[in-house]
């Protein structure tokens, strides 16, 4: 209650807003089942809204990405974060989350001065050669501009909007928590781990707004591919970068949403799609550390055919445990193995139940859909999106890294088939799917895992009589515990609370009816339309807390 309070009081503005968007676009019935603090519930109240003519007929999901793009920067990034979650949302859900775009005004040119001062010190015509103050990209958190450096050097130079940090925030504990809220008020949603995918939103939203994160993201990218003749990494300037600022190399080429102008330039677009491919899967496979949002826009092609990434802003990692289990996934799909794959999707599920058994018939009827196809024939998203379409089927959540991953070989395959319409991502694949089972059977390899293992068993056994003497001492103490996670305890008091209140409110009533009928018997005191004044007041206020009792009954009703 105290925290419920707490954000209320602190974000009451921003509910407000953020309740009149929900009621404009249809989502009032949202607000209502969560029961949401009293700023908000009777926010369509206060606002006198109603919804936009024509939206009452939307799909729901069309109805909540437009939502979304009015309620600003951090729901078209959360929007973006579930576009990713192909095993939690179905495919209407995954198509209108994609199209999630920030429609910003750019920052006023006044402005632009005064933010570059106040992130470096000085005005953009002592830092720099020339600045244009006309921006070349717009965005929710950011804006880039071009400008030359002292010696020459051309480069793009990006400036976090100003007071976005603060309304960020706000929006960030507001989401908060509403993810209590779903995971008290709707069951069913717990599989999904609402609380979780806010919290990994949160963490990624906030290294996205720092600029300096993404400069660090950038440096490693560069050296991951340093040496390579084919990827271009922005270089970053140190000296002019921080938090709120982002100056890095300028990348003078033809972004990939512009394959028309391709050909124009004499550039292969077949060539750039095999050497795109593997630069990402490269990423994934091998460096463990890739770009999550490869994109058209996010992809330059030069003029001398080398492929050039930007906007590091959204990154994923994978640890070599997990890249391990790719390689078993897709082994184990090449190969039709049913056990293999079962062993791996299970072993994604973490805490979630599954009815394995069943789990099993389903898998073999989903391979046999592959049974006599070659595996250069495969299509990855549509393999992809068996896989969630099976995975939906059985309430199973992935991990936020894999749903990262596929979302991007998704976007990778895409990408590949617009620059070359016989694009099959499987044949990049599985050279690196070999060279992984190769070196996982390398001698140094199974050495260093012998040797981890060995040193995790005896951790384990030299551990263990620590770990007998500290429990028996908590049990001869008095301190061994149990916990129990009760998540609908908290409403359970609540709802207590109103019928004792409510109890209360019927036993005072009909106090006052009893009393005011044996003072109506008496025939002194003032007169109130020749009725004793007291017996009459008394009356009154009975009917008053009678329609109380009804009207809250009758809106409890109503709520569950």
């Amino acid at each position: 209650m105290l925290r419920e309070t707490f954000v209320a009081m602190r974000d009451l503005p921003r509910l407000k807003e953020i309740s009149g968007i929900l009621i404009r676009h249809g989502l009032g019935e949202f607000t209502r089942r969560l029961r949401l603090p009293r700023a908000m519930e009777k926010a369509g109240e206060w606002l006198n809204l109603k919804l936009n003519d024509g939206n009452e007929h939307l799909p729901p999901p069309v109805r909540v990405r437009l939502a979304f793009e009015e309620l600003g920067p951090t729901f078209i990034k959360l929007g973006q974060i579930l576009s990713t979650r192909v095993d939690v949302f179905p495919a209407e859900w995954i198509t209108e989350f994609e199209k999630l775009q920030s429609h910003v005004p750019p920052i006023a040119p006044e402005r632009v001065p005064q933010l570059i001062n106040a992130a470096l010190g000085s005005p953009p015509e002592i830092l720099f050669k020339s600045f244009d103050f006309t921006p070349i990209g717009s965005a929710s958190i950011a804006q880039v501009h071009r400008a030359i450096l002292h010696d020459g050097t051309e480069v793009a130079v990006k400036i976090r909007r100003p007071g976005i940090v603060d309304k960020v925030e706000a929006d960030l504990r507001i989401l908060a928590h509403l993810a209590d809220l779903i995971e008290l008020e709707f069951p069913d949603t717990r599989r999904f781990q609402p609380r979780e995918i806010v919290s990994q939103f949160a963490r990624s939203l906030k290294r996205e707004m720092d600029l300096a994160v993404e400069a660090r993201n950038m440096e490693r990218f560069a050296r991951d591919f340093a040496g390579d003749p084919c990827v271009i990494v922005p270089h970053v300037f140190w000296d002019y970068t921080n938090p709120a600022i982002n100056v890095q190399s300028y990348i003078d080429g033809i972004p990939a949403s512009e394959l028309a102008h391709l050909e124009d330039h004499g550039l292969d677009p077949v060539a750039l799609a095999h050497k795109g491919a593997d630069a990402v899967l490269k990423m994934i496979l091998v460096n463990g550390f890739f770009h999550a949002d490869p994109h058209p826009g996010n992809v330059f092609f030069l003029r001398d055919e080398r492929i050039a990434f930007i906007d590091f802003g959204m990154v994923g990692r994978i640890s070599h445990q997990r890249r391990d289990e790719i390689v078993d996934l897709l082994a184990a799909l090449a190969e039709r193995n049913e056990a293999s794959i079962l062993d791996v999707l299970v072993g994604w599920t973490g805490s979630t139940p599954v009815d394995e058994q069943k789990f099993a018939y389903d898998i073999s009827d989903f391979l046999f859909q592959y049974e006599h196809l070659p595996l250069k024939d495969v299509d990855i998203s549509r393999l992809i999106s068996d896989i969630m379409a099976l995975i939906r089927d059985h309430s199973i959540v992935l991990p936020p890294d894999m749903a990262m991953l596929f979302k991007a070989l998704i976007t990778l395959e895409g990408l590949g088939r617009q620059l070359d319409p016989g694009f099959q991502l499987v044949e990049h694949l599985s050279p690196f799917v070999r060279r992984l089972i190769l070196d996982r059977y390398r001698p140094e390899t199974l050495l260093k895992r012998g040797r981890q293992t060995i040193s995790d068993a005896i951790g384990m056994i030299s551990g263990l009589p620590r770990d007998l003497i500290r429990l028996g001492k908590e049990i001869r103490q008095g301190k061994f515990r149990i916990n129990l996670d009760l998540k609908r305890l908290d409403a359970f008091g609540k709802q207590i609370d109103r019928s004792v209140n409510r109890l209360t409110m019927g036993i005072v009533t009909g106090a006052l009816i009893i009393g005011s009928s044996i003072v109506m018997t008496v025939n002194a005191g003032p007169k109130l339309f020749g009725l004793p004044f007291l017996g009459f007041i008394g009356f009154l206020l009975a009917m008053i807390n009678s329609i109380w009792l009804v009207m809250s009954i009758w809106r409890a009703g109503k709520m569950d």
